[in-house]
């Protein structure tokens, strides 16, 4: 597991033995089994290779270790300050739309303004837990009210292949294959080249009659400890035009 991480890393065994300040030798010991890791040296050695906490948490119990990262329900009385932050995030966006999602990218919660993205949509994607990509993405969500669909669709599906890539989540993994599969019948651009003035990729959606545009900016707790928290992430939509703007305020 140790060599899994490394490789996925592209590290070498001597560039991470010096980012550690190990021996070569020693981590090749761990790396083949020939030696045993203490549990310091676990999480010494996952801290280099930017290993997630949940995946943390597995590496130690592999090696005989209890966990040292607790996953908490949201709702957990410990949680209250992570939940109020969240809220307070999310109301303090309106009328801007703005959600919280886990890992797995199902939403956790949202504002009042996310309600213009569920327009249309059929029941089955609105059961709970409500994934944001497969309402994104599938023909029967937000799809077919998506101008830029080919575009906003490999956009997104990049997005999920870097993560995929980088945390080795079996999970959402076959949430990429499952997106991949949606029918798409508009273009879809193997690299983003910006246009004149574009500085982020947009957001187009057609609303009550108009066609609404927006950028939107990710945000994470900066120094979790639990696992449900390290997972969380906070996408905000902004107005990438005046018009946009004007809409979402009422004017």
């Amino acid at each position: 597991m140790l060599r899994d991480w490394r490789v996925r890393r592209r590290l070498t065994q001597l560039q991470l033995a010096n980012r550690a300040g190990v021996s070569t030798r020693h981590l090749s010991f761990l790396e083949t089994g020939r030696a045993t890791p203490s549990r310091e040296m676990l999480l010494h050695l996952a801290e280099r290779l930017d290993v997630p906490l949940r995946e943390r948490n597995v590496l130690l119990v592999a090696s005989g270790y209890a966990p040292a990262f607790p996953e908490s329900a949201l709702d957990a009385p410990p949680m209250a300050a992570v939940t109020a932050a969240m809220r307070q995030v999310l109301a303090g966006h309106e009328p801007y739309p703005a959600l919280v999602v886990d890992r797995l990218w199902n939403i956790v919660d949202s504002n009042a303004a996310c309600e213009m993205f569920l327009a249309g949509a059929k029941p089955h994607l609105l059961e709970p837990p409500v994934n944001a990509l497969r309402l994104t993405l599938h023909p029967e969500g937000m799809a077919p009210r998506i101008a830029n669909l080919g575009e906003w669709r490999a956009h997104l599906l990049r997005g999920l292949a870097r993560q995929v890539a980088a945390t080795g989540d079996g999970d959402l993994a076959r949430l990429y294959d499952e997106l991949r599969a949606y029918p798409c019948d508009r273009p879809e651009p193997d690299v983003e080249t910006p246009g004149p003035g574009q500085f982020a990729v947009p957001l187009r959606i057609g609303h009550d009659g108009r066609e609404l545009a927006f950028v939107s900016t990710l945000a994470t707790f900066g120094t979790p400890l639990d696992v449900t928290v390290s997972e969380l992430l906070i996408e905000s939509f902004f107005p990438a035009d005046a018009a946009t703007a004007q809409v979402l305020r009422g004017r």
